[in-house]
């Protein structure tokens, strides 16, 4: 999954990595592989990667840039039955109908699982972008529900009732990199809620608002970073 700028996931993918103990020949199914960046870092240590995704777009930029690893389209609630070492679900469970089911079947096929998610929100800087748009976006509605996944507690909560003991936790903080103010602005104008708001104020209003809010973030040679934090996970199936 893609959720930044260009390399902004390496510290994230390392420390998975690490916590799962992927070496040489370790085998490895990573659930929702997008364009392939965690499966170039496991396949770099040497490990045994599958990977899939329901984007068939996303499977072949996967397997032209990662011809060492096995790319194939596929449902993370239906993962291929392996077994595998490792099972990684890295910035997927956010994008899934069931992150239930789909922790309860990475249990099945997987001696280890491991996840990570967002942090809370007041921990990561990417909260400005909402925060400049709020203007001309519809008012937050107020929390209902169980708390989101990005919260600690209920994160382990899932991971319990899917079966799994969690044997490793750490937060990640990763640094979204912008050379300069478009690459910046540009991705926000063409999300979801960046269009939204471009709608209602303007390109031009909507840039400034965000230029104004992250001027705290901007470097002296004139790019920006943003600091957020994740969380990672690694979890093994109870055995009876």
């Amino acid at each position: 999954m893609s959720e930044g700028p260009p390399g902004w996931g390496a510290p994230l993918h390392e420390r998975v990595l690490d916590l799962a103990g992927v070496g040489p020949g370790t085998a490895v199914l990573d659930l929702g592989c997008g364009p392939g960046t965690f499966a170039a870092a496991a396949v770099a240590r040497g490990a045994r990667v599958v990977g899939i995704d329901g984007d068939p777009s996303a499977v072949a930029v996967a397997s032209a840039a990662v011809p060492a690893a096995t790319f194939r389209r596929g449902d993370a609630h239906d993962p291929p039955p392996g077994p595998f070492d490792v099972v990684a679900a890295v910035q997927v469970l956010a994008h899934v109908a069931n992150p239930l089911a789909v922790l309860r079947a990475a249990a099945r096929v997987g001696s280890a699982v491991a996840v990570t998610t967002w942090g809370p929100e007041e921990e990561c800087d990417v909260r400005a972008f909402g925060e400049a748009l709020a203007p001309w976006l519809p008012p937050r509605r107020p929390p209902s529900g169980p708390p989101p996944l990005t919260d600690p507690a209920r994160l382990r909560k899932v991971v319990g009732i899917a079966g799994l003991v969690v044997v490793a936790e750490e937060p990640v903080e990763c640094r979204f990199t912008y050379p300069d103010a478009d690459a910046l602005v540009r991705p926000l104008l063409a999300s979801g809620i960046g269009r939204a708001a471009a709608a209602r104020a303007g390109d031009r209003a909507v840039r400034r608002a965000v230029l104004d809010r992250l001027a705290v973030n901007r470097t002296r040679t004139g790019g920006y970073v943003l600091l957020n934090r994740f969380r990672a996970l690694v979890a093994r199936p109870r055995r009876p």
